[in-house]
C-alpha cells in the first residue's frame, strides 16, 4: 500500500513537471514568433527608411560604403532640386489623373463582367473566362508593341487617354469580383427580381453593396498599378508637362555620367505618401477583398 502511495506521488510530480515544461515551452515559441515578427517588420520597414533618410543625404553621404543609417550632413537641396523650378507638383497630378482613371474604369468594367460571369449563364462562358485568365500571364511587354501601334494610330501620345484607356479591362479585378460574386445567394437576386428589379436594378441595388470589400480592394489594386506603371508611361509621354511623376523624377536624376541619389529618394518619397494615404484610407475594404474564399461559412 505504502509502495502503491509513493508510485501515485512520482507519477504525479511527473505531470506537473511535464506540464511546467510545456508551459514554458509554449511562452518560449510565442515570444519566438514575437520576435520573429518584430524582426520581419524591421527588416521590410528598412528600404521606406532608407529611402526617406537617403532624401536628406548629400551625394557623397548616399553612396558612401559601409552606408550610413543616418545622414551625416542632413540637406534639403534634392527636396528643393526636386520641387523648385521643376513642373513636380504638375506631374504628380498627372500621376493621380492617371491612376484615378485606371482605377474608375478598372472598377466599372470588372464588376460588370464579374456580375456576368458569376451570376450568369450563356455559351462559351467558361472557355471566355478561362481566356481572359491565360491574358493574365502574359509577360506585360508582348502588349507594348501592339498598344503603342494604336496610340500612334489614334494621335495618343501625350494625352491622358493613353494612360488610361489601354487599362480599361483588368482581368485581375474581373477574376476578385467574380469569386466575390458567387458567394452571393442567387435567392436574393430572385426576390429582387419577383419584387420588379430590372437586371440593372439587381446589379445596382442588391449585388454592388453586397461587394464592397472586393470593389474597395480592387480600387487600390487598380490606383496602385496605375501609379507604379511606369514602362507604359515613359513609353506613351514625352512633353514635360504630361510626364508622370516616376517618369519626371527618372528623367531629373539621370545625367551624363552619374544618378543624383538624392533627388530621385526625395521623388520616391513624395511618390510613396499618396499610396500610403490611399491604403490607410481604404485598408478595411482592402483587408477584406483578399481575404475572399478564406473563411467557408
Amino acid at each position: 500500500m505504502a509502495d502503491f502511495t509513493v508510485s501515485q506521488a512520482e507519477a504525479e510530480r511527473l505531470q506537473l513537471q511535464k506540464a511546467i515544461w510545456s508551459a514554458r515551452l509554449t511562452r518560449l515559441l510565442w515570444w519566438l514568433a514575437v520576435l520573429a515578427v518584430f524582426v520581419g517588420s524591421l527588416l521590410s520597414l528598412m528600404p521606406i527608411y532608407w529611402m526617406i533618410t537617403g532624401s536628406f543625404k548629400i551625394q557623397h553621404d548616399a553612396i558612401a560604403y559601409p552606408p550610413e543609417l543616418f545622414p551625416a550632413h542632413p540637406t534639403l537641396k534634392n527636396w528643393e532640386k526636386l520641387l523648385v523650378g521643376m513642373p513636380t507638383l504638375r506631374w504628380l497630378l498627372n500621376s493621380f489623373i492617371a491612376a484615378s482613371g485606371v482605377a474608375l474604369l478598372g472598377v466599372i468594367t470588372s464588376t460588370l463582367a464579374g456580375y456576368a460571369f458569376g451570376k450568369k449563364r450563356f455559351p462559351g462562358q467558361n472557355l471566355l473566362f478561362w481566356l481572359l485568365l491565360l491574358t493574365m500571364m502574359l509577360p506585360k511587354q508582348i502588349s507594348l508593341i501592339p498598344l503603342f501601334i494604336m496610340m500612334r494610330d489614334l494621335k495618343w501620345f501625350d494625352t491622358y487617354f493613353a494612360l488610361i484607356i489601354p487599362y480599361a479591362a483588368y482581368p485581375f479585378g474581373i477574376f476578385l469580383v467574380k469569386q466575390f460574386m458567387q458567394g452571393i445567394p442567387n435567392d436574393l437576386l430572385d426576390a429582387a427580381k419577383i419584387d420588379g428589379a430590372s437586371e440593372f436594378g439587381v446589379f445596382w441595388h442588391v449585388v454592388l453593396p453586397l461587394t464592397k470589400p472586393a470593389v474597395g480592394a480592387l480600387a487600390i489594386f487598380a490606383f496602385m498599378f496605375g501609379w507604379n506603371d511606369y514602362i507604359w508611361q515613359l513609353v506613351v509621354t514625352n512633353k514635360q508637362t504630361m510626364l508622370t511623376l516616376p517618369v519626371g523624377v527618372s528623367k531629373l536624376v539621370a545625367g551624363w555620367a552619374t544618378i543624383d541619389i538624392g533627388v530621385g529618394m526625395a521623388g520616391a518619397t513624395l511618390a510613396f505618401i499618396p499610396m500610403l494615404a490611399i491604403f490607410l484610407l481604404f485598408q478595411d475594404y482592402f483587408v477584406k477583398g483578399i481575404t475572399v474564399g478564406a473563411v467557408k461559412g
